[in-house]
């Protein structure tokens, strides 16, 4: 008989050996997914990067439009963003991406200061108005200022949501929801790379 096939229709030690290796490589894997995936399962900021050196996602130096006490609205063709912004920042500002969840890079931070939008820095929201949410993107119960964010309605896949934009250069954010916390019952769930953190000095 073929030692191949032997190894197959038939295992001995080696074989047997062989086999619970091979299943226990997808049981870990399952269970490393798992636990990183239920950090906020309790409602509890699971922080990874309590304090960040660096404020900003990005380098702003070649935009001219970014200023976090300018709130003159913008009207910025869409050529002049796709030549100044990431490719990133581009498509979910403009394009009205969408980041995977659990992946942005403030959805599980915890830091004291604010958060102002990636394109033109329009400042948005306090960092005292984020909550820890399961959604997996960063949550706030209320904007900034009144203006700081407009609002669409947004029909598309199916759904009846709400649209957030940045007030200044119209910039996609997210949507808001009503189901988040008191004072506002308000959920405004924004992505990550629409957001710069200002941290307080």
């Amino acid at each position: 008989m073929d030692e191949m096939l032997w190894r197959h229709s038939c295992p001995g030690r080696i074989g047997m050996r062989h086999m619970r290796t091979m299943n226990t490589i997808p049981l870990l894997l399952a269970s490393a997914l798992m636990l990183s995936a239920c950090g906020t399962s309790n409602g509890q900021t699971a922080s990874k990067n309590p304090t960040m050196d660096t404020n900003n996602q990005y380098d702003h130096s070649t935009n001219p439009y970014y200023s976090h006490t300018d709130t003159a609205k913008l009207d910025v063709p869409l050529a002049e963003w796709k030549k100044i912004l990431p490719e990133d920042l581009y498509y979910i500002a403009f394009e009205k991406g969408t980041e995977r969840a659990f992946t942005g890079k403030y959805w599980d931070f915890d830091g004291i200061g604010t958060y102002a939008c990636a394109v033109c820095g329009n400042v948005l929201f306090r960092a005292d108005s984020k909550f820890a949410s399961s959604c997996g993107w960063p949550s706030f119960f209320q904007p900034e200022r009144k203006d700081a964010i407009h609002y669409h309605a947004d029909n598309a896949f199916g759904m009846i949501r709400t649209e957030t934009t940045c007030g200044r250069c119209g910039a996609h954010l997210g949507h808001v929801f009503d189901d988040g916390p008191k004072p506002t019952g308000q959920r405004y769930c924004i992505n990550s790379v629409s957001l710069d953190f200002i941290g307080k000095k």
